[in-house]
């Protein structure tokens, strides 16, 4: 399995970004565009911290095997992965349906790629989240040289996965874990009732 070398920063301001990128000497790959992805998570995944995800990124459809080592994330090759490219987003989700793997949860975000030298940053966001970026190489030394050129501190880099991110922001309900315990993630929803925005210190 290949091991996944990424990290991200959180709550970051789109503009800004985008101006760093092009001083940078970044370049778009593909504009902010909707991104659709169904979870599986079968009881054997969820001992390992593993999912089977398909994703609809805009150009292209992969079908992708993920096993985290920790369930935090708490480094920057927590995460090990086997993905393949697929014809149709709906095809490959009826066909593991049929199989007895339906998804657990659909979720939306948007995302838009750019290439930084050796790196791919993209600009995410999330429903109920403020945007965020993650920048993904081939290793530990390209990836933070990205993050110094675009002027991010590497203290305040974050390792874990989406919904380790909205807890951050949200308190959760007893035994929920995020949104993968959502049927569906969409822009045009509510906050669910399973979490509760977080008061900021001081206010």
């Amino acid at each position: 399995m290949k091991t996944e070398i990424e990290v991200k920063f959180l709550n970051v301001d789109v503009d800004e970004i985008r101006m760093k990128l092009l001083e940078a000497g970044a370049v778009m790959e593909q504009p902010m565009r909707l991104m659709r992805r169904a979870l599986i998570e079968q009881p054997q995944h969820k001992k390992e911290h593993s999912f089977v995800r398909i994703r609809d990124q805009g150009d292209k459809t992969t079908l992708t095997f993920k096993r985290r080592a920790q369930l935090d994330g708490e480094s920057i090759d927590d995460t090990k992965e086997i993905e393949v490219e697929v014809s149709s987003f709906e095809d490959t989700l009826e066909l593991l349906r049929e199989a007895g793997w339906p998804p657990i949860t659909y979720q939306e975000n948007r995302r838009e790629s750019w290439r930084l030298g050796e790196a791919e940053v993209v600009i995410d966001e999330w429903p109920w989240l403020n945007p965020q970026i993650e920048i993904e190489a081939e290793n530990e030394e390209i990836v933070r040289s990205a993050a110094l050129s675009l002027g991010l501190k590497w203290k305040e880099a974050f390792y874990g996965h989406i919904d380790n991110a909205y807890e951050l922001d949200y308190e959760f309900s007893a035994k929920f874990r995020g949104i993968i315990d959502l049927a569906e993630v969409r822009f045009e929803d509510n906050v669910p009732s399973q979490m509760k925005k977080r008061q900021v210190h001081g206010s």
